[in-house]
Parts: C-alpha cells; structure tokens; sequence
C-alpha cells in the first residue's frame, strides 16, 4: 500500500458518508489542503469511484463565482465497501422467493425488520424522548455498523430532518428485493416513534439513503378576525 492509499480512502469514506460534498469541506474535516484533496478527487474520478453531482447540493443561497462541485460516490465507490456477500445473499433471496413464493421473501424482510429493531432500540431508547436526539442516536448507532449515517437539517423551520445513509451492505440485494428497504424504514419508524418517509435509496440508483423524520409540528399562523382587524 502506498503512503497516500490510506489518504485517498479517506476522502472516498468523506464522499460516502457526506456526498453532495466539496474538496473545501473534507479537506477541512481532513487537516488537508484543498490541492491534496483534489489530487485524491481526480484519481477516484478516473477510477470511476466518485463522480460529479448533477443535483442540487445545498438549498443555501449560491455566491458568487464559479460554483464548487460536489462529489458523490458512485456504485463502484460503494461496492468497495465490503460487499463480498453480496452475489450470494442475492442468490439465497432469488431462491427462497422461487421456492416458497413473494409470502416467504415478505416475512423475511419482516423478520429482518424485527431484527433491525431490537439491535439499536436500547441505544434510542436512552437517547429520550426527543425525536432529533433519538434520530441522531440512530445514525451513530448506524454508521458504526457501517452504514455511514449523518443527520440533515432541512430548510430554516427545523420541523423535519433527513437521516441519511451514505452506504448499505444489502444495496445490491435490495434492488432486486426493495422489501428489505421497506422493512428498514418500517423499523426506523417505531424506532423514533414518529412516521418516517423513505425518500430515496442507494437500491434505486440514487447516491444515498434518505429518510424524511419530523422533529416537530409546525406552528399553525393565527388567523384574525374582522373584528380583530
């Protein structure tokens, strides 16, 4: 391993973990200049690990100038990532759905929510009852099963908040199988004890897991009367 490998896997983690992201914002987060960062950018980018993000990265107000770019990784980025199981636990889903049916695929994914569930309710549960905190608990609780989790404020009324996984070990499985996406957020759900909303996968080709969970309920604007006025 060259001296710079272990740098280099480290911005492809940073991308992984907070894709839409900038070389400025890891080579901050890294103790790098910009320029090193950028050197590891262009080598992932020729090896097809990361790529340039189309979307809009942040609802921010733009300034002026040429606006940075943000990276994400891409399916090579992510199947790096330790998915050596990932041929055969398709292959184990593909046989138990042709051998007892889509009913045997629907409790597997229930059972596997179930599962899911038990393993970090401990953690959420001493996290309280604030369903931020509880969120957050969830994410390190998440990333460090390595699934590269972060919390994302959404807008300016901090009413809704986005639990994001940069990496799933089943991303390949659940394309095939989208019930194991769904077992997951049903699992999210009693977990945080709210109503989640999945609004993006890696399984479907986007470049990350995005669960929409609400922190808080938006106070409702009073309404005058005429004789108020």
């Amino acid at each position: 391993m060259s001296e710079s490998e272990p740098t280099r896997q480290a911005v492809l983690d940073l991308v992984i973990e907070k894709g839409p992201v900038t070389a400025a914002v890891m080579a901050k987060i890294l103790g790098l200049t910009t320029a090193a960062v950028r050197r590891h950018i262009t080598s992932l980018e020729d090896d097809g690990m990361i790529a340039v993000y189309e979307g809009q990265a942040s609802t921010k107000p733009r300034k002026r100038g040429r606006p940075a770019r943000h990276y994400v990784a891409t399916g090579k980025g992510h199947t790096g990532l330790s998915d050596g199981y990932s041929d055969l636990a398709r292959k184990a889903m593909g046989y138990i759905a042709q051998i007892a049916g889509d009913e045997a695929v629907d409790s597997f994914a229930a059972a596997r929510s179930r599962v899911i569930e038990r393993r970090y309710a401990p953690l959420v549960r001493d996290a309280g009852p604030d369903p931020r905190a509880r969120a957050l608990a969830l994410a390190d609780a998440l990333t460090a099963d390595g699934y590269a989790a972060t919390i994302r404020d959404v807008g300016d009324g901090g009413f809704v908040i986005q639990l994001c996984q940069g990496h799933c070990p089943v991303r390949d499985v659940a394309g095939e199988f989208p019930q194991l996406c769904e077992a997951e957020t049903a699992a999210f759900a009693r977990l945080l004890d709210v109503h989640v909303q999945r609004l993006a996968t890696l399984a479907d080709g986007d470049h990350v897991c995005t669960t929409s969970v609400p922190v808080a309920l938006p106070t409702p604007r009073r309404r005058h009367s005429h004789q108020e006025r």
